[in-house]
């Protein structure tokens, strides 16, 4: 549920990050393995591509956010990664996203957004 928010006027991610979730297609998510040691859902991008080649590497460990990360092996810092594609900065980070992002088509209102989900709702019924 939360995929759909991000593509929101309100969501205060960069730009460049929403327009990630509306450019994605279902070829382009797929399921890594974080640093930290567990799977997530994402959009492939070059970065996660150099992290699987072994081309990323942390230099430091500045968050020590979670103990199962092992810096000296982990091919990229997850949450430095997050920060990065938050900003808009894709090339040095990657996005999460749920199974079905691939059909957020358009950055809308949160209003407008919740007007869609009513309908949707009131369809299934």
């Amino acid at each position: 549920m939360a995929t759909r928010f991000v593509a929101t006027n309100e969501c205060d991610a960069d730009i460049a990050f929403k327009n990630a979730y509306v450019q994605c297609k279902k070829e382009d998510i797929g399921i890594i393995t974080s640093p930290v040691g567990l799977p997530g859902r994402a959009i492939m991008n070059g970065f996660l591509n150099e992290a699987k080649n072994g081309e990323r590497h942390p230099k430091s460990c500045p968050f020590h956010c979670i103990t199962t990360c092992k810096k000296e092996i982990s091919p990229y810092c997850i949450s430095a990664a997050l920060i990065n594609a938050c900003k808009g900065k894709l090339e040095n980070g990657f996005a999460f996203i749920g199974a079905n992002g691939y059909k957020v088509n358009k950055i809308v209102s949160v209003k407008e957004l919740f007007e869609t989900l009513s309908m949707e709702y009131r369809q299934c019924e």
